[in-house]
């Protein structure tokens, strides 16, 4: 089984991605980031998923992006409430996080050239998502390019990397579907952006409806908010 990096937040998106990419032959080695988030909840997801579904490695890096602050996810703005899925469709709303794609990737980049991997593997949505700009497929190819630039694996001709993002054209309920298949427990996932005690998701926040909207279109409850008692 060859190696692959694959960044996991504990959500939704991020677990189905590691369920793909162990499908697919890899050996998945986990890469989380504290990196000064609200919702850091969601690393106690991720410890759990990493452990049920037997990466070889996860790591969790520290990066403080409260110093530089300007998202709702690592400052104290509000998290945006209540929007319609109309309002999420216009504009870049202000729990994107500047450059944390960019900067997500740059280091599953070090760890794949270190591991000797040539796969890294980001759940990443251009369908059901709140309109981040890094979560685009141009984004993903011209990263791509650079990261072919970057590492002296890459110029030596020892590695050619590929950024995978399975779920990048598919709706929620068809990243749930995908994801049912494989054998993916959602309850042990984490995906609202202002959790309160013990990870309780708040329901109202985007990540929230969303994943609620993906729910409604497979036609079965939560197991998240059948563990929090919320159904």
């Amino acid at each position: 089984m060859p190696p692959a990096v694959i960044l996991l937040s504990g959500g939704l998106d991020s677990t189905t991605t590691l369920a793909i990419a162990l499908a697919e032959g890899f050996s998945p080695h986990a890469l989380s980031f504290r990196y000064g988030q609200r919702h850091q909840a969601e690393l106690a997801s991720a410890k759990r998923i990493a452990e049920v579904m037997g990466v070889a490695d996860h790591l969790i890096a520290d990066i403080d992006l409260r110093r530089i602050g300007g998202s709702a996810l690592t400052s104290d703005i509000p998290v945006p409430k209540a929007r319609s899925l109309d309002e999420m469709g216009k504009g870049i709303p202000i729990t994107y996080v500047p450059a944390r794609n960019t900067l997500f990737l740059s280091f599953a980049l070090a760890w794949a050239e270190v591991l000797g991997a040539s796969d890294i593997y980001l759940g990443v949505n251009a369908l059901d998502y709140s309109g981040y700009p890094d979560c685009r497929p141009e984004y993903i190819a011209a990263y791509e390019r650079l990261a072919n630039l970057a590492t002296a694996a890459g110029v030596e001709g020892r590695q050619h990397l590929q950024i995978h993002t399975p779920l990048i054209a598919l709706t929620k309920g068809q990243i749930i579907e995908r994801g049912l298949a494989l054998g993916v427990d959602y309850g042990l996932t984490s995906s609202c952006y202002d959790p309160g005690d013990e990870g309780r998701p708040c329901g109202q926040c985007d990540a929230c409806l969303l994943r609620a909207k993906g729910f409604a279109e497979v036609g079965i409850p939560d197991p998240m908010r059948v563990r929090y008692g919320l159904v």
